[in-house]
């Protein structure tokens, strides 16, 4: 519920800009925002129309979350959990997945860019096995990759769903660190070098097409092309920012935010049946 503000605002964007949303599965930790996300769905074309799954048996117990939830604390490490589940469940099922946390922006369909193909005719998703947007933060504990864990592209096979069981058991790590990210980090590290696990995480070149909290803070002159039109990204993520509240804020000064204020701070079975949200 904590962040259903945020995810409301996803697939509102996707509407404004009729973009196909219909292989889109949304996960979600609570019976209420999945009454949230149906309700959304209702008489819509059906490519507006997204999937929903509530696994009730693992996340029943989660944390709500809200707006005092930061970076670190015990709600958030809990939901880190709830990460590592959704993929693997999709990925055990033998599908490739785009996953990708609910602070995004659509201004494209990102698929495009993971089955585009480079100077010599061959598609990113045949040339490796994961693929991350860069996380943009020096610490150590990312290195050497920096792969942020909350966008990445993920095909289906036997060296990923081992990649990703492994996730599932260092669980307790994940709760130790506070860190889905760091754990991630470390395990691509081993699977490439044991493994051959080939990972990708987008460099400079890539940063127009994925800009994130990362440029938004420290890269005026990147944000005035994307302001300007000069650039046009798949997308806009706003990690690198402290607090719910400063997400919210941020996407509305760079016109991101399409949610009507009134529907804001409403329970959200309140205006799960109200579908005038754009």
């Amino acid at each position: 519920q904590g962040q259903s503000d945020l995810l409301t605002n996803f697939l509102c964007a996707a509407r404004a800009r009729d973009l196909d949303v219909s292989r889109v599965i949304v996960f979600v930790s609570d019976e209420e925002t999945k009454f949230l996300v149906e309700g959304m769905s209702l008489d819509l074309e059906d490519h507006l129309r997204v999937m929903v799954y509530y696994d009730e048996r693992n996340m029943a117990d989660l944390p709500k979350g809200g707006e005092g939830v930061k970076y670190g604390d015990a709600t958030f490490t809990s939901m880190m959990l709830a990460k590592i589940l959704c993929v693997l469940y999709v990925s055990l099922l033998g599908y490739d997945i785009l996953f990708q946390d609910v602070d995004i922006v659509w201004y494209k369909s990102p698929l495009l860019f993971f089955h585009s193909h480079d100077g010599v005719g061959k598609r990113l998703v045949d040339e490796y096995d994961i693929i991350f947007q860069h996380d943009g933060s020096p610490q150590q504990r990312y290195a050497p990759y920096s792969a942020n864990s909350g966008f990445f592209f993920v095909k289906s096979n036997s060296k990923t769903k081992y990649l990703l069981t492994s996730m599932l058991y260092h669980g307790d790590l994940v709760r130790k660190t506070s860190s889905h990210q760091q754990v991630f980090n470390h395990l691509l590290l081993e699977h490439s070098s044991l493994m051959g696990l080939r990972v990708k995480v987008m460099d400079q070149h890539d940063i127009k097409e994925f800009p994130g909290g990362d440029q938004y803070q420290h890269d005026n002159n990147g944000m005035h092309r994307i302001f300007s039109g000069q650039d046009k990204p798949f997308l806009f993520h706003m990690f690198w920012t402290d607090g719910h509240a400063s997400k919210l804020k941020f996407l509305r000064q760079m016109g991101g935010w399409f949610v009507n204020d009134a529907c804001l701070g409403h329970w959200v079975t309140s205006f799960a049946s109200d579908l005038n949200l754009v």
